[in-house]
């Protein structure tokens, strides 16, 4: 890191600008789109602290670096769901003239190479260590659910095996019961 970029608790200060790269604040960056983890292209802006419309324009100068499973606009439905379930500003309406361009993780890394500024230096290092955190969360996730899956499985077949010895003790008792013979005196009326 050099001399005049300092970190405060994920919060990035370069000269007078100041950008908070906090995980919680990446993570929430980061969205679901077509399988991928994706983050658009506005959110990249502000971490760069750049607009959007330079962003796009240096990635449009350098498109071969970004194949469709690096970066893809978004289409009119994904975008209304993002709008739906987490704010984003409409489409035309105050808010974006275009669709946004979604970057795959492979795509943010990609960036690096066209943006050399020591800022966009840093927001990558912090971008890609949230994605590999997060993907860490997925793995462990799946682990403990497969576990208990296996705990589930494991309890399930020793229940059974726990009423088979029930029943099989239940059956012992009432078969010994009817071949025992009484003891005591019977009287024979004779």
């Amino acid at each position: 890191m050099t001399h005049d970029a300092k970190r405060n608790g994920g919060a990035i200060r370069l000269g007078d600008k100041s950008t908070n790269l906090s995980f919680e604040w990446i993570k929430h960056a980061i969205l679901p789109i077509r399988g991928y983890r994706v983050m658009l292209d506005s959110d990249l802006a502000v971490l760069y602290g750049v607009t959007t419309f330079n962003l796009n324009k240096a990635v449009k100068r350098n498109l071969i670096r970004f194949p469709s499973d690096f970066m893809f606009r978004i289409t009119p439905g994904e975008f209304d769901a993002l709008t739906f379930h987490f704010g984003i500003s409409k489409h035309r309406r105050g808010g974006r003239r275009f669709l946004p361009y979604a970057f795959t993780e492979q795509g943010v890394a990609m960036l690096s190479s066209i943006l050399r500024s020591k800022r966009a230096v840093l927001v990558n290092i912090q971008i890609m260590r949230a994605f590999v955190r997060m993907r860490k969360l997925v793995y462990s996730r799946k682990d403990v659910a497969r576990r208990i899956n296996a705990l589930e499985k494991q309890m399930g077949e020793h229940d059974e095996k726990i009423h088979v010895i029930f029943d099989t003790i239940r059956d012992l008792l009432e078969s010994n019961e009817s071949k025992t013979p009484r003891i005591g005196f019977r009287a024979h009326n004779g």
